[in-house]
């Protein structure tokens, strides 16, 4: 009897640690902040560019808390739908009133955040709610069309060069004009090769020629 009571309590006990290592694990992973104090900010964005409910918040570059919330709300000022972000900060991090926020991206496709730059030394730094404006993201759509167009305009001046218009083009395609540059940069290199090597012809030269 008191062997299987003994083994009760070492099941239970194996239980017991197994859901409080689950425990910690699932806290950990959803970065909730049982033990840090901290305040939160609201950041307002025309566009979100995606960004998720728990992206990272870095100031300077450094990770001083996390998203916490995303809603869309709407601007009676401006008239317009906007997104807001809750975030919490950790309460060692100092924000000024004049902060820039965007949302950047690690790497070229990577994991979206909330890039904070710090602003101006002595300005009121933020307290808990306060409200900041963020610059909006430029979205890879636009990029994506910048760089199209970008190609096209490229494309199209290689094509005129092919075609000998405007100066550039002409040089390129007319033989006269590339052998007379030619010939004289190739005077040009034997004059200064020769001064170079009798320096006294240049001091010696008449006035007025």
């Amino acid at each position: 009897m008191e062997d299987t009571r003994a083994f009760e309590f070492k099941i239970g006990l194996f239980i017991l640690i197994g859901i409080t290592i689950l425990f910690l694990i699932v806290f950990s992973i959803g970065d909730i902040h049982i033990s840090k104090v901290g305040y939160h900010i609201r950041v307002l964005f025309n566009f979100a560019n995606g960004i998720g409910g728990t992206a990272p918040v870095r100031l300077a570059g450094v990770g001083i808390g996390q998203v916490q919330g995303i809603r869309i709300i709407y601007d009676e000022k401006d008239k317009r739908t906007k997104a807001e972000l809750t975030a919490w900060i950790d309460t060692n991090a100092k924000i000024e009133e004049d902060a820039k926020a965007t949302i950047n991206t690690l790497g070229l496709l990577g994991e979206k955040y909330l890039e904070i730059f710090p602003g101006t030394a002595g300005k009121r730094v933020l307290k808990n709610n306060d409200l900041i404006i963020g610059q909006d993201p430029v979205p890879m759509e636009k990029i994506t069309e910048n760089l199209a167009n970008l190609s096209d305009s490229v494309t199209t001046i290689v094509d005129r060069l092919k075609k000998g218009e405007g100066t550039i083009g002409k040089l390129l395609v007319e033989d006269v004009i590339y052998n007379d540059l030619k010939a004289t940069a190739g005077n040009f290199k034997e004059f200064s090769e020769d001064i170079k090597k009798h320096p006294w012809k240049l001091l010696s030269k008449p006035r007025g020629e």
